[in-house]
C-alpha cells in the first residue's frame, strides 16, 4: 500500500506539471515560444546572512593582515547567483554558466523568446526562483524574488542579468510581460550585468515589481507565467550584420 501511495503521488504531480505546462502554452500561444516550469527555492538563510559572513571574513581579514601570505581579493569575482544562499563559490563571468548548470543543475532555454512559468506562488518569503536563457550568442539569468520589503509585506521582484559585462548588457534590451485574464503588464527596460549585486538591482526597484494583490491578478492556481523576450539594440545588430 506504501508503495502504490507513492506512485500514485509520483503520478498526479506528474499530471500537474504537465496541466500546468499546457495552460501556460495556451496562454502564451505565439508559434516558437518555449515554455520551462520553475520551481521555486525556499531558504531560511537571506541576503542579510550572506552580508554577515563577508563581514565577518572582513573582520577575520583584518585580525590577521600582518600575515605574509595574505591574498587580495579580486574584484572582477562574482558570487554564487543562485538562490542556495549556502554557496559560498566565487568566480570569473566565464564560468558562472557552466557553476549553475553543474553545480545547482539550473535549466537553461534556448530561443528569443520563451515562458517562465513559476509555480507555489503561495510559499512564504523569502523564495526565489531562477532559470537560464539562451539567445544572440550570450547568457541571461532571469531570477524572480518573493521578497519583504516592509514586514508583513511580500513583494515579487523579477529581473534579467546579463552573465557578461556591463558593456555587453548595454547592447540588449529585455521584456518581461504578463498576459491574463484580459489584462496585459510589460515590463522593458536594459538587462544589468551579473558584475552587478542581483541583491541590489531589487532593493532599487529597477526591475518589474508586483505586489501581491497584482501577482494574484495574473497568476492561475497559485503559478505565475511570465512571457520573455530579448532583443538586441539596433547598434549592435548593425554590427553584427557587418
Amino acid at each position: 500500500m506504501l508503495f502504490f501511495t507513492q506512485c500514485f503521488g509520483a503520478v498526479l504531480d506528474l499530471i500537474h506539471l504537465r496541466f500546468q505546462h499546457y495552460k501556460a502554452k495556451r496562454v502564451f500561444s505565439a508559434a516558437g515560444q518555449l515554455v520551462c516550469v520553475v520551481n521555486p527555492t525556499h531558504s531560511l538563510k537571506y541576503v542579510s546572512n550572506r552580508h554577515t559572513v563577508g563581514q565577518t571574513s572582513t573582520e577575520q581579514g583584518s585580525l590577521h593582515s600582518h600575515h605574509p601570505l595574505e591574498t587580495v581579493h579580486d574584484p572582477q569575482l562574482i558570487p554564487c547567483m543562485c538562490p542556495l544562499f549556502s554557496c559560498q563559490w566565487e568566480g570569473h563571468v566565464e564560468v558562472v554558466v557552466s557553476h549553475l548548470r553543474q553545480t545547482h543543475r539550473i535549466n537553461i532555454l534556448h530561443g528569443a523568446e520563451i515562458v517562465f512559468l513559476a509555480t507555489d506562488m503561495h510559499l512564504p518569503a523569502p523564495t526565489d526562483w531562477i532559470i537560464m536563457h539562451s539567445c544572440l550568442g550570450h547568457h541571461f539569468l532571469l531570477v524572480l524574488r518573493k521578497q519583504e520589503k516592509y514586514e508583513g509585506h511580500p513583494q515579487f521582484f523579477a529581473t534579467m542579468m546579463l552573465i557578461g559585462t556591463p558593456t555587453q548588457a548595454d547592447n540588449f534590451t529585455y521584456r518581461l510581460e504578463l498576459n491574463r485574464n484580459q489584462r496585459r503588464l510589460k515590463w522593458e527596460a536594459t538587462p544589468r550585468s551579473v558584475l552587478e549585486c542581483v541583491d541590489s538591482v531589487i532593493s532599487d526597484g529597477d526591475c518589474l515589481v508586483l505586489n501581491t494583490s497584482l501577482a494574484q491578478l495574473f497568476s492561475d492556481n497559485g503559478s505565475l507565467a511570465i512571457g520573455i523576450a530579448i532583443t538586441a539594440s539596433k547598434v549592435h545588430a548593425a554590427e553584427a550584420e557587418m
